[in-house]
């Protein structure tokens, strides 16, 4: 019994000795600026083991042992800190300090966050600073060559048109290559809703820039593969902005007003100048007639004077309206006649932020309202958004961002449509503005007159929007946490349209549309994020978790004519109802993802990803597709051979592989689908579609190698990047024999290829009182389409192809290669490259690119003291642009009497001339079909932002009771250097693969002086 006394005292004894030698620390780990707790900070020991995590108020407790020696804090946006243990007295109070280190920016990334120095993928990332207080209806606007590898093309100046947005180049032909978008975790609805017979809208308008904390662009498969099927054409995160623990409330107002007019105008002929290309066209139609006696007329002179007063006099009498046109009595200028001057734009944005260590907020509210350059449109937006995260507990943490929109968008019709304000310019500047008999707009020009329409004419399109997401986090663990959310995104869509009797849409009768639209899409995600504690040196991160998505969709369209009097302008006013249809789809999405990083001395890493996706739009064998991705980092400047280097601050090499999918085919293409015959009384079904069950996901696999790099202390920071694309089992829309009662089917057919360069830079010039940084970012982009089974797939015009060993949307057709000196004949290519005359001999081929090979900004900032300064250019260069309205506006009359533009002038006249514009003439003209005769470089380099402000000295704002205060000056779009004749950054088919650089009467850029205040208070 004794024996057993010993031995529990003994072991009672070692216990003692053990519990004596470790002890509790308690302290608050807070930020060194303002004094906010830090929730969520991770501590470790250095010399022994145990892990800790600071609470929502910042507060912490850990047990450490005789062996530990310090506590190690890690919060990412903030510099890592040491603390010796001995040091510690009581309950500590530990500050951390923000890193103002570009390495040690806080990235958003599928499911979660890290810092930049951590990344092994491709992501750009945009602030709010370049953002917010941009004049446009929409955000993609202001990212416009601020991140290397992505494409942002406006369609046009028309307010709430679509924008194409493209990552590392086009990845399909008949699917979509725009690219995904989330708001706070949510995928939200990109593409259009409203009425299929106009531009495609906008539905991203209907996010508030102002309301925007920073955008995250994923480029590669590493960092995009975690959103799988949806990935292939890039994924843009946005995150909106949020209250932070101890944070004074800030009430902040934005408000701006701005004019705008056209960037650039095309030049056309005035009144004296039209009348004398008339009558050159008369010589030339004479002279040709007369030298192959054609009409058999006796002299030369008779030939002249008979085409002229029996064939062009009477035009000029005609639409001149019994003025003096042999005087110029009138001279209207068409083009300035389309466009308002010095439209007005306004903005008020008025929001309040804030937090304790229990809630944060951010709660905004906001109204815009803009006016076009071109009459006839004009764009108006309202709404709020509120943000807000509780902790309930210290492990549970619940939050919702929610937002609320009703804008409003007065369109005019495409630019294919007379009625189009654009097709302006084809009137000719003898006309009359103003009927001289009735006092009002003209409508006896030679074609119906946009002006006249818009008397009569309106297309209004109102959109309510609700984008919400809510979510639960509940911390299992220290090491081990739970996410769960619940997101919707609600879009409808109501489009009203009205042709009144007297306009040229209304024939007479009256015409009206109605189209209501219905998105509503529901998402969910689940996850794990698991943060182990596996040793000094190795730190682990990852999430598991899974995801579904529905989307239910309803359009309904219906339009009739025949008007009782143009008072009621509903379509219930239509006595005759000419067509109507209800579309209803749904697509859903079932997914599960992973991701692991590892770092290892915060210097050699590796991250792992991958997601498996089940999509209904796939038939029953191929519902399911896996999309996985790896990647790896070496910090090479962390290395003992790298210490001593005094220039190199930072260098990291990077580089991955994965896969990822594109199912942007729209809905159930996979089956055979039949639509209702209503013929009156004999009901029944029309087969429209063949099945093809075998049709599965698009893939791209794509490698990327990088290097990150810092100089001179970081002042010259900087990355590079080169990639390759490679897309195999294209969701092509391929030909058919009509004998099979079918056009098309969608096939897995073809590959395509993209390869690039990426380079992005940021230097501190200057760096003391007063400051200049400079950014630089350039993207190389070569696109080549393989092998898709000898298809001839075109643009719906048939100017732009896509053809095998080239980029997609070349332009396919005659070359135009010069210009007889004796004939004025317009000379073309033949199949053997040799020179004719005869148009039906020429040879279709390749002879331009919409794509271009070069993008990128330059931006510089300065400041000093309250002064500031920002001068952004953006450049494009590679490409071509067609100018499809040519074939009207330049060909000398031979397809209309349309006004010309002023080249025409230096046409061919006589034997001899040397010149590449082709003889004129209604009747013998030459050069009048479509020909890279109106083919363009399309190669521009735009001032495209400066921006000069003045922030208010604090003795001046104390004064009146106000945190602070800036005002600003800004110009977009101020100066374009390029060699086409009108604006370089048009394109009248807004989002298409094939089609892309056509310029058909589209309305150039706005050029916009805008003036603002932000004060917070």
């Amino acid at each position: 019994m004794s024996k057993l006394q010993f031995l529990i005292g003994i072991l009672l004894f070692q216990f003692s000795l053990l519990y004596g030698q470790t002890k509790e620390i308690t302290g608050k780990v807070i930020d060194a600026k303002d004094q906010s707790p830090l929730g969520g900070v991770t501590i470790t020991l250095k010399g022994s083991k145990g892990v800790a995590q600071t609470g929502t108020d910042g507060t912490f407790t850990i047990k450490v042992s005789a062996k530990a020696t310090a506590l190690h804090l890690t919060y990412i946006g903030y510099e890592n800190k040491d603390v010796e243990i001995d040091a510690l007295t009581g309950s500590a109070v530990i500050t951390l300090q923000q890193s103002s280190k570009a390495l040690s920016e806080v990235v958003v990334v599928g499911y979660g966050k890290a810092l930049k120095k951590d990344l092994t993928g491709s992501i750009s990332k945009l602030a709010s600073k370049e953002i917010e207080n941009f004049p446009a209806p929409s955000f993609e606007s202001a990212i416009q060559g601020k991140a290397p590898g992505v494409v942002v093309t406006s369609g046009s100046g028309k307010l709430g048109q679509a924008i194409q947005v493209s990552i590392r180049g086009i990845s399909s032909i008949s699917a979509s290559s725009q690219p995904l978008y989330v708001v706070d975790g949510l995928p939200i609805t990109s593409t259009s809703v409203s009425d299929g017979t106009n531009d495609d809208t906008n539905p991203l308008a209907d996010i508030n820039p102002n309301d925007i904390e920073s955008v995250e662009v994923l480029k590669d498969a590493s960092a995009a593969a975690i959103y799988g099927a949806r990935a292939s054409n890039g994924v843009v995160l946005i995150t909106t902005k949020k209250g932070r623990n101890g944070q004074k409330t800030t009430i902040e107002l934005n408000v701006s007003h701005g004019v705008s007019n056209p960037a650039r105008k095309l030049h056309f002929l005035n009144a004296k100048q039209y009348v004398g290309l008339m009558q050159q066209s008369a010589v030339n139609d004479g002279t040709y007639d007369f030298n192959n006696q054609i009409s058999g007329y006796n002299t030369v002179d008779d030939a002249i004077n008979d085409y002229f007063t029996s064939i062009y006099q009477p035009i000029l009498d005609q639409y001149s309206l019994g003025t003096d046109w042999r005087n110029q009595a009138v001279n209207t200028n068409w083009q300035d006649a389309l466009y308002n001057k010095n439209a007005p734009n306004d903005q008020i944005n008025l929001s309040a932020t804030g937090g304790n260590d229990k809630t944060r907020f951010f709660i905004s509210g906001f109204y815009n309202t803009q006016q076009a350059i071109v009459i006839n449109n004009t764009f108006s937006r309202y709404g709020t958004r509120f943000n807000i995260d509780h902790n309930a507990t210290d492990k549970l943490v619940f939050g919702l961002n929610l937002a609320i929109d009703r804008s409003q968008l007065n369109r005019v019709t495409n630019d294919d449509a007379f009625s189009t304000p654009g097709q302006l310019v084809a009137q000719l500047p003898i006309s009359p503005y103003l009927d001289p008999a009735t006092g009002l707009p003209n409508n006896q020009t030679l074609y119906p007159s946009g002006i006249y329409d818009a008397l009569y004419d309106y297309d209004h399109q109102i959109t309510y929007r609700t984008i919400g997401n809510a979510y639960g986090n509940y911390k299992i663990l220290p090491t081990l946490s739970f996410q769960s959310e619940f997101g919707a995104d609600i879009l409808n869509l109501t489009e009203n349209e009205f042709a009144g009797k007297e306009s040229q849409d209304g024939n007479g009768v009256g015409y009206g549309a109605t189209v209501i639209s219905q998105s509503v899409s529901f998402n969910t995600n689940n996850y794990f994020t698991f943060t182990p504690h596996i040793g000094e040196n190795s730190k682990l991160n990852a999430v598991l978790g899974m995801s579904y998505l529905q989307n239910d969709y309803q359009h309904g369209y219906a339009q009739g004519n025949n008007y009782p009097s143009d008072a009621v302008k509903n379509l219930s006013g239509a006595t005759s109802i000419t067509g109507a249809s209800i579309t209803n789809t749904r697509y859903t999405f079932l997914s599960y993802f992973l991701r692991a990083s590892y770092a290892y001395k915060e210097r050699y890493l590796l991250s792992l990803s991958g997601r498996i996706d089940g999509s209904s739009r796939f038939g029953p064998s191929s519902k399911y597709g896996v999309f996985p991705a790896a990647s790896a980092g070496w910090v090479i400047s962390d290395e003992d051979f790298m210490k001593d280097s005094k220039a190199l601050s930072f260098l990291k090499l990077r580089a991955s592989y994965g896969l990822t999918g594109n199912s942007e085919i729209g809905e159930q293409q996979f089956r055979s689908l039949y639509t209702v015959a209503n013929y009156p009384n004999l009901p029944g079904f029309v087969p429209t579609q063949l099945a093809n069950p075998d049709l599965k996901w698009e893939k791209s696999r794509q490698f990327d190698i990088g290097l990150d790099f810092g100089f001179l202390k970081n002042r010259l920071t900087g990355e590079f990047d080169f990639y390759t694309k490679h897309t195999t089992d294209l969701l092509l829309n391929t030909n058919i024999p009509y004998t099979t009662g079918y056009a098309s089917i969608y096939r897995n057919a073809g590959t395509l290829d993209n390869k690039g360069l990426e380079l992005a830079l940021t230097s501190k010039n200057i760096d003391g009182a007063f400051k200049w940084t400079t950014t630089i970012n350039i993207g190389y982009n070569k696109n080549k389409i393989g092998d898709i089974k000898g298809q001839i797939i075109e643009s719906a015009d048939g100017l732009q192809r896509a053809v095998e060993g080239q980029p997609i949307g070349v332009f396919y057709m005659q070359k135009l290669i010069g210009v007889d000196p004796q004939t004025g004949d317009a000379l073309y290519a033949d199949a053997q490259g040799k020179p004719t005359n005869d148009y039906t001999q020429a040879a279709r081929m390749v002879v331009g690119k919409y794509t271009p090979d070069y993008t990128g900004g330059i931006t510089n900032t300065f400041s000093y003291k309250g002064f500031d300064l920002s001068v952004f250019f953006y450049f494009v260069t590679g490409n071509n642009i067609y100018n499809a309205a040519g074939r009207f506006m330049s060909d000398g009359f031979y397809n209309g009497w349309d006004n010309q533009t002023t080249d025409m002038l230096k046409s061919w006249k006589k034997p001899g001339d040397i010149t590449n514009i082709p003889r004129t003439g209604y009747y013998w003209g030459s050069g009048t079909s479509n020909s890279s005769e109106w083919l363009y470089k399309g190669d521009y380099l735009r001032l495209k932002n400066l921006t000069i402000g003045y922030t208010f000295p604090k003795s001046f704002t104390s004064a009146l009771k106000i945190s602070s205060a800036r005002f600003y000056v800004s110009g977009i779009n101020l100066l374009t250097f390029t060699k086409y004749p009108g604006d370089p950054e048009v394109n009248t088919n807004v989002v298409n693969n094939i089609a892309g650089g056509e310029d058909f009467y589209t309305i150039p850029q706005p050029k916009t002086i805008t003036f603002g205040l932000n004060i917070k208070f």
